[in-house]
């Protein structure tokens, strides 16, 4: 078993920044994406970036620019910096976990909040 806490969320204004973190503890192995995923009222879950155990990254066109994710392998942890905050990445964001070993699996966090104001 895997469990992700994440922590950083809050209210900003827009412009503003904010930065999440999700520490990973468990049944972990080396091989795996990292990444946060996020849901406003009303939408579906969308992916906002993902890094993969060797660094690389894939991001959601709406932050490309204003968000970086990187991770510290040695403590299991991810983390997401996101300035230029507007109102429309308001969301709970969600940390993901994807194990490929032994099998495909994605282990989820709690979710934060996140709340930009105009």
């Amino acid at each position: 078993q895997v469990q992700l806490v994440e922590s950083g969320g809050g209210l900003v204004q827009a412009g503003g920044s904010l930065r999440l973190s999700c520490a990973a503890s468990g049944n972990i192995f080396s091989i795996n994406d990292m990444g946060w995923y996020r849901q406003a009222p009303g939408d579906n879950r969308e992916l906002v970036a993902v890094i993969t155990s060797g660094g690389n990254t894939n991001y959601a066109d709406s932050v490309k620019g204003r968000f970086t994710i990187s991770r510290d392998n040695a403590k299991n942890t991810v983390y997401l910096q996101m300035n230029s905050l507007k109102p429309e990445d308001t969301a709970v964001y969600y940390c993901n976990l994807k194990s490929f070993i032994p099998t495909n699996y994605d282990y989820w966090g709690q979710g934060t909040q996140v709340t930009v104001s105009s």
